[in-house]
């Protein structure tokens, strides 16, 4: 069967919340080159049990079967695996989207060839513009690296790229005019991100740095020149003009947000080969990496792609009504 017609052939696999799973986060290893003081490690556990680019293709594949045909890769830092051109043509085969997170450090390096394997877009984190506030932030002297992997993905043809910028209380706040002007210039989008706690080692800087992003919203809302709804977790988009061109800003705000977990249409892998259902429980996973080195076939595979979306409930829950009548059980996170 052509490549193009096993691309749609899936029906889509829901949840019991009748929550459609469109798209898989898959971690690919822990390993970083920065220290950001904020990062969740995509939620995981510490793990040296690091997938094979055969073992991530596979269940990549799994998932595409399965209606998940948009793939991001994530770390840690992506780009510290040599063999990740590899990954991203092998997935290609059979995701319509292969996207990357990465901290941008060695993105100038490797935009263009990771374009060339299939890469359609990507998410850059930029704390900081200011050289002292990044190493504060980071432990590292990057941020010229980083600025530099951003306009690299742009000219790479990478569409769109994403700066992610999490807000930081008596860091980096004044900076947004700044970001978003660097963001114009570069061509990017830029997305305003809540600090999350996931973390134990997260939650003392989350008490000194979390910023509520109501009022950034609200400034945004006078500057904007339009406004557009983002279809992932229904947040809105500013449209903001600057000399006459235009430059898209979101804020990202998952905290107490019931909306942003009934839109949920994610499912991850941990760098270790676990199903995680959501970024903010590690007590529901599923071991999927075993059955791949057990060499079980598709249908088991599936099954396990099938117990984990069973597996999902909206962590934040209330608000909307909507999962108040639907959810099996009430749950211990109320907003």
């Amino acid at each position: 069967m052509a490549i193009e017609n096993r691309k749609h052939e899936a029906l889509p696999l829901r949840d019991r919340f009748g929550r459609k799973l469109n798209s898989l986060r898959i971690s690919i290893t822990q390993k970083c080159n920065l220290q950001c003081f904020y990062c969740h490690r995509e939620g995981e556990a510490a793990s040296n049990n690091e997938m094979t680019k055969q073992e991530i293709a596979k269940i990549a594949k799994i998932a595409c079967e399965l209606g998940m045909k948009k793939v991001k890769l994530t770390g840690g830092e992506p780009l510290l695996r040599d063999d990740l051109p590899e990954i991203v043509s092998e997935i290609a085969e059979y995701a319509d989207e292969v996207s990357l997170t990465t901290n941008g450090v060695l993105l100038e390096k490797y935009a263009r060839s990771l374009f060339n394997a299939g890469l359609k877009r990507v998410n850059v984190s930029l704390p900081s513009l200011n050289a002292k506030r990044f190493k504060k932030i980071t432990k590292k002297d990057h941020v010229q690296q980083v600025k530099n992997g951003i306009k690299a993905a742009v000219q790479s043809h990478l569409h769109p790229v994403k700066i992610n910028m999490v807000m930081l209380k008596g860091i980096n706040i004044d900076e947004v005019p700044k970001a978003i002007d660097f963001a114009q210039e570069a061509g990017a989008i830029l997305q305003l991100i809540e600090f999350e706690p996931i973390q134990p080692e997260n939650y003392v800087h989350w008490k000194k740095f979390h910023y509520d992003p109501v009022s950034i919203e609200n400034w945004l809302k006078k500057k904007a020149v339009s406004i557009q709804e983002n279809p992932l977790h229904k947040r809105r988009r500013y449209i903001l003009e600057k000399n006459g061109d235009p430059v898209s800003v979101e804020v990202v705000q998952p905290m107490h947000n019931s909306i942003f977990c009934q839109n949920c249409t994610r499912l991850r892998v941990t760098s270790d080969g676990k199903l995680k259902p959501c970024l903010l429980r590690n007590d529901n996973l599923v071991d999927i990496l075993s059955l791949v080195r057990q060499d079980a076939d598709p249908n088991e595979l599936k099954e396990a792609f099938r117990k984990a979306a069973m597996l999902r409930e909206p962590y934040w829950k209330g608000g909307n009504g909507r999962y108040e009548q639907l959810s099996p059980s009430s749950g211990e996170h109320q907003c």
